[in-house]
């Protein structure tokens, strides 16, 4: 395989009966479709095997950049270490989802409709009531995104045989619904898990402090919640708002190709989200602290990891071969939050595990550095959230991401749909 001179095209040369094709390039990529054009004796053409999409290309986005060998991310070409310091959540997910940051005006009106979309119709209230008293956030948020779906049935455009666009109004208001609903949802599933009855959101607080006050209000009049909590999670909320064509995005891209309601999408999203080697691996690397428990267990477990027994969660990533950029920011942020709660006990233990693995041959050469949720979990879990509430606290900014691809999916004019 060559490339051609002119470096928009690339010439293939069938060795089975020595016909050469030559294909035209679009961003470095030949399109798959070309490929059917090279067949073997039988007539059967050639096909790309890509099972684990490790080398596949299925769009053409601008929402973020990764360089994975440099440990850059971008959300529409902003680093992610200027967001961090310079921004919030809100501006970030308007950023993600109409290409550019807002203008005072345009953040207002944004923040407002978020803030006029918070309260919940009262039968999800009753659904998520209605589940078992152990279920996981993670599921009932699924469960009960999806439902949203059966009470606005009006959202589904295909259905009503419109062509979804950019800046539609109508698109628009599920958006702000479900960014300014997820917070309510989510702290909804966590007060029926610990026995207590819900809060409503409060329009006088911002974003972050208002899903906060949901959590942990129960009967101070002067309650607030610490400035530096408040920062560290609207920090670790842009840090988690959209991280390319991961499993999650790529599931809510291929189920809007079907033209479902956008709530299904999200719902989709959610659980693909679930698992342990996507949103649930900050859950995975509390899990494995508390199993090694001491220092002194730390050699017996790299060596089991060595022998390939036991995962080291938090260390590697399938994009960064360097130190993930997100993970730099959320350890100096630890320290931040300790200052204020006190050092989580497991935190020491996970300084010491990252120590050893970064001096450890066997991990160097594989590359295995830190990625972002090795500190998220510890910083969670000192803020007092539960364990499994974790993938709950990613799925919440992701989906700003989310809603960036099912926009961008429509009004790709190069998608088939």
């Amino acid at each position: 395989m060559s490339k051609n001179e002119t470096k928009d095209e690339i010439t293939i040369t069938d060795h089975r009966n020595g016909k050469t094709f030559t294909f035209k390039l679009s961003n470095g990529n030949v399109k798959a479709s070309d490929l059917e054009k090279i067949k073997d004796s039988q007539g059967n053409p050639l096909r790309s095997y890509d099972p684990a999409y490790m080398n596949t290309v299925n769009c053409t986005s601008s929402i973020s950049y990764i360089d994975g060998d440099k440990g850059i991310l971008e959300y529409r070409g902003i680093p992610i270490e200027t967001l961090s310091a310079k921004s919030n959540f809100v501006e970030t997910a308007y950023l993600l989802l109409y290409g550019s940051l807002p203008s005072k005006n345009q953040l207002s009106y944004f923040n407002n409709k978020l803030v006029n979309h918070t309260y919940i119709h009262t039968d999800l209230e009753k659904i998520i009531k209605n589940f078992r008293y152990d279920a996981h956030p993670m599921g009932m948020l699924g469960a009960t995104i999806s439902a949203l779906s059966t009470l606005h049935p009006e959202a589904n455009p295909s259905l009503r045989g419109e062509k979804i666009y950019k800046n539609s109004p109508f698109l628009n208001k599920q958006i702000y619904r479900l960014l300014g609903t997820l917070p309510t949802i989510s702290a909804y599933c966590y007060r029926h898990r610990i026995g207590k009855p819900f809060n409503q959101p409060r329009n006088d607080l911002g974003y972050i402090e208002n899903f906060l006050y949901m959590l942990d209000y129960l009967n101070d009049s002067k309650f607030s919640s610490h400035p530096v909590l408040v920062k560290a999670l609207d920090i670790l909320f842009m840090l988690h708002a959209e991280h390319e064509l991961n499993c999650s995005t790529s599931a809510v891209r291929h189920l809007a190709s079907s033209g479902v309601d956008v709530y299904s999408c999200i719902a989709g999203g959610i659980f693909a989200l679930y698992g342990p080697k996507h949103g649930g691996a900050n859950e995975a690397v509390l899990r494995m602290l508390e199993e090694i428990k001491t220092k002194e267990n730390i050699d017996s477990y790299i060596k089991d990891v060595k022998a390939k027994k036991r995962v080291l969660f938090g260390f590697g990533h399938r994009v960064y071969k360097s130190y993930d950029p997100r993970a730099k920011i959320v350890k100096s942020l630890a320290d931040e939050v300790f200052a204020v709660l006190g050092k989580e006990p497991l935190i020491e233990l996970a300084v010491e595990l990252e120590k050893i693995a970064l001096t450890d041959e066997y991990f160097i050469s594989k590359k295995l550095y830190p990625n972002v949720d090795f500190y998220t979990g510890v910083i969670y879990k000192a803020m007092g959230f539960p364990t499994d509430m974790f993938p709950v606290l990613f799925a919440i900014p992701r989906t700003a991401g989310w809603l960036a691809h099912f926009l961008e999916f429509f009004n790709d004019p190069e998608n088939k749909s």
